[in-house]
């Protein structure tokens, strides 16, 4: 049973809830100039001081995406969570990416509580950190806190999630939530979930719309921007009233704040607004994280300032440039890998964790874009295999794929209407050389039509290495510019 932490200003009205999600080590501001700890540390501390009993909730995936996880593991993201009073937080797929003993060091280090409801974790070496839900007294009132995560069989790497056992998500939730309103009568329910907004049920969108008596939902995973006023941040559930659903995208550019009135929770609507985290605060930043950060800094400049080459044009990973990049080395690195001719290549769009500046280009910068420990591989697959492929990557807007391949999708259904593979429809009855990447042939990112190929070769280095190599010997990234997985005109 989770304690019942009683807060210190009983005669509060309200209770503040401030939610991150999806920061992706963004200690530094970003490639787009939004977000920063030190920020994110200005706008929570004033928060704070007019609130002194504002929860801090983040939604998972505090980590991955920047030099810091690259070289210190996490250590550095739990230190800023730490520095900044997070009260609870939930696991992202992402904080599995170095496996659970790796994990449970990063957790170890945290000051948070972390929540877990639908990841059964006993015996493993997560155990010692998690509780199921979490109870706590504000202001008179009762807040009962549960944590949703998503299920890791398709989206984490076989092998990082030893130990871990899903549990059905909505199931999960309403039996936690009923308990915690009608046992330990509590008086709101806060879901913090890693599922997605809309993506792969149970999402967000499913979980509100089959509850009773969750009152919001601080979500994450999917880097989706619920703008107060849009109306897609209300759901209405199985008993006919509005639960809230908040998420602030990705890279800790935005936070949101939940506010509930304490005297009428049971009949007005939480107030919900987003703050952006940008430089209006800078004259607001102090030199308290400074010296936290400071034994950290010296590798990451060193990488940072490292040239290796440059580019034509400035390349956002939001479009189909630097998608075509990626996916033409992977080919190019394939090629080479083997020594003969290789069909296509495939790449996730959702590997691209930065942009890339016109000009001067740096190692950093290309870790960064590329950071995950994947390796490119290649494989013999069949034809009716790979369609499957495509259409799992029609399901999420396209993909990356080399030059050479044209695909036509139907938004409507997911499904693509057509492929061309070197100037020839995909036959569905020929065996086709691909080149990827092991997560993906790996089934990861929903791409279990391609663990039935047979893999005959891999690369010993991870993408990010090997991308550097082939930058310094070209000199000059110069894409091709035109989307190659498009939706098919009605």
């Amino acid at each position: 049973m989770c304690a019942l932490a009683v807060g210190m200003h009983l005669q509060a009205k309200k209770l503040v809830v401030v939610h991150t999600n999806d920061t992706h080590s963004q200690i530094d501001v970003s490639d787009k100039g939004l977000g920063g700890i030190e920020r994110r540390k200005v706008l929570v501390d004033s928060i704070r001081a007019v609130h002194p009993d504002m929860l801090l909730i983040d939604a998972g995936d505090a980590v991955q995406g920047t030099l810091f996880f690259t070289l210190y593991g996490g250590e550095v993201e739990m230190k800023m969570m730490n520095e900044l009073g997070y009260d609870y937080a939930i696991l992202g797929n992402h904080d599995f990416d170095n496996g659970v003993e790796a994990l449970a060091m990063n957790l170890a280090n945290s000051n948070a509580q972390w929540l877990t409801t639908n990841y059964d974790v006993s015996g493993s070496v997560l155990e010692p950190y998690f509780r199921p839900y979490a109870l706590r007294e504000i202001g008179g009132k009762k807040v009962g806190i549960i944590g949703l995560n998503l299920n890791p069989e398709g989206m984490i790497a076989e092998g990082n999630y030893d130990g871990v056992r899903y549990l059905d998500a909505i199931k999960a939730a309403n039996a936690t939530a009923w308990h915690l309103k009608h046992n330990e009568k509590a008086d709101v329910i806060v879901a913090v979930t890693h599922v997605g907004y809309n993506e792969v049920p149970p999402s967000d969108r499913d979980i509100a719309a089959a509850s009773e008596d969750i009152d919001v939902i601080l979500g994450g995973h999917s880097h989706t921007l619920i703008v107060p006023g849009s109306g897609d941040e209300w759901v209405t559930n199985a008993v006919g009233k509005p639960v809230l659903v908040a998420q602030n995208g990705k890279g800790g550019h935005y936070i949101s704040e939940v506010v509930f009135d304490l005297d009428s929770v049971a009949s007005k609507l939480p107030e919900y607004r987003q703050i952006k985290v940008d430089g209006r605060l800078d004259s607001r930043v102090t030199a308290g994280l400074d010296s936290v950060l400071a034994p950290y800094r010296s590798g990451v400049d060193e990488m940072m300032g490292k040239k290796i080459g440059k580019s034509v044009m400035e390349l956002s990973n939001d479009e189909a440039p630097l998608l075509n990049f990626i996916s033409d080395f992977c080919l190019d690195e394939a090629r080479c890998l083997t020594g003969e001719a290789i069909d296509l290549a495939l790449m996730n769009k959702g590997s691209l964790r930065r942009s890339l500046p016109k000009g001067d280009i740096t190692q950093g910068q290309i870790i960064m874009m590329q950071p995950f420990d994947n390796r490119i591989v290649v494989l013999d697959i069949d034809g009716a295999s790979l369609a499957e492929a495509f259409d799992v990557m029609a399901s999420r807007g396209g993909d990356g794929v080399s030059h050479g391949v044209e695909a036509l999708f139907d938004t409507a259904t997911g499904k693509c209407t057509s492929i061309i593979i070197n100037g020839e429809p995909l036959d569905r009855d020929r065996t086709y050389r691909v080149a990827t990447i092991d997560y993906l042939a790996n089934g990861g990112d929903y791409m279990k039509p391609l663990t039935r190929g047979k893999q005959i070769a891999r690369s010993e280095k991870v993408v990010y290495s090997d991308m550097i190599d082939y930058i310094i010997k070209k000199r000059k990234i110069n894409p091709d510019r035109r989307a190659r997985m498009i939706p098919a005109v009605r």
